[in-house]
């Protein structure tokens, strides 16, 4: 039924889009929430005693 075909594509390219932007949240707040950490593991660390 290749009427049907213009529905499958649609449904198909809004998956990839809601994928995409899920991926791309869901990277952008683990992102943040490492510098957070590896600025505070890195001050930890940089704390000399000579």
């Amino acid at each position: 039924m290749p009427q049907m075909s213009p529905m499958w594509w649609l449904i198909l390219m809004l998956m990839f889009n809601l994928l995409y932007l899920m991926m791309n949240t869901i990277l952008y707040f683990n992102y943040k929430i490492m510098n957070k950490d590896s600025i505070k593991i890195n001050k930890n660390k940089m704390n000399w005693k000579w």
